[in-house]
C-alpha cells in the first residue's frame, strides 16, 4: 500500500501513537513528525496561540512546507509515508495541496473532548498552554474542512484505529485525495 497518510487532530488526540503504529504495520514506511521542524527553531521561535502573530503563522506554514517536502522525498524513494502534526482550519487544505504524492490519505482523529482530557491527564504532560481542549476541539469541528477520513477514536485503542484506517484505505475512492 504505497501512499502518504497525513494524520491530524488536536493535541492528545492520539496522532503520534496512531502514526507510529500505522508505520510499524506497513512493510516499507517512514514516520514524519511535523513538530520536529518547529523544535528545530532555536532562536526566534514563535509558537501558535489562540491569537497568533504573523510570525507564528509564517513559521507554521514553513513547518508544513518542510513536512510536505519530506513526505514527497520519501514517497519518491518508494516509501509509504505516515506524517503527523496538528493541522487544523484552513491549514489542512493548504497542507493537502502542498503534498504532491498520491494517493494522499488524510486522517483526522476527532475523539470527544472528555476523551482528550483523559488522555492528556494520563500522559503526564500539558500541551495546552494558552489553548484549551474545548477551544481546539471547536476549531477542529467548525473551522477545519471536512476532507479525508474523520474518526471519533474516543473508544478505540490505537491498534483499533489503525485497523480501521487500513480497512478503509482498501476503498480509497471515498476519501483519498
Amino acid at each position: 500500500m504505497k501512499g502518504i497518510f497525513l494524520i491530524t487532530g488536536i493535541q492528545a488526540s492520539g496522532k503520534s501513537t496512531v502514526a507510529q503504529v500505522l508505520a510499524e504495520r506497513l512493510p516499507r514506511s517512514v514516520h514524519v513528525r511535523g513538530d520536529v521542524f518547529r523544535r528545530m527553531v532555536v532562536g526566534g521561535r514563535a509558537d501558535m496561540t489562540p491569537d497568533p502573530s504573523d510570525e507564528a503563522v509564517r513559521q507554521l506554514r514553513l513547518r508544513h512546507r518542510l513536512t510536505a517536502r519530506t513526505c514527497d522525498a520519501y514517497f519518491r524513494e518508494g516509501f509509504t509515508v505516515v506524517a503527523q502534526d496538528v493541522v487544523l482550519g484552513e491549514h489542512l487544505s493548504e497542507m493537502a495541496d502542498l503534498i504532491e504524492g498520491r494517493p494522499l490519505f488524510v486522517v483526522v482523529l476527532a475523539p470527544r473532548p472528555e476523551a482528550v482530557a483523559a488522555r492528556e491527564e494520563a500522559r503526564g504532560k500539558d500541551a495546552y498552554d494558552a489553548w484549551t481542549i474545548d477551544l481546539l476541539d471547536k476549531g477542529l469541528r467548525t473551522e477545519t474542512p471536512r476532507i479525508g477520513l474523520w474518526l471519533d477514536t474516543s473508544d478505540q485503542t490505537p491498534q483499533e484505529t489503525v485497523d480501521e484506517i487500513l480497512m478503509r484505505a482498501r476503498e480509497p475512492d471515498s476519501w483519498a485525495l
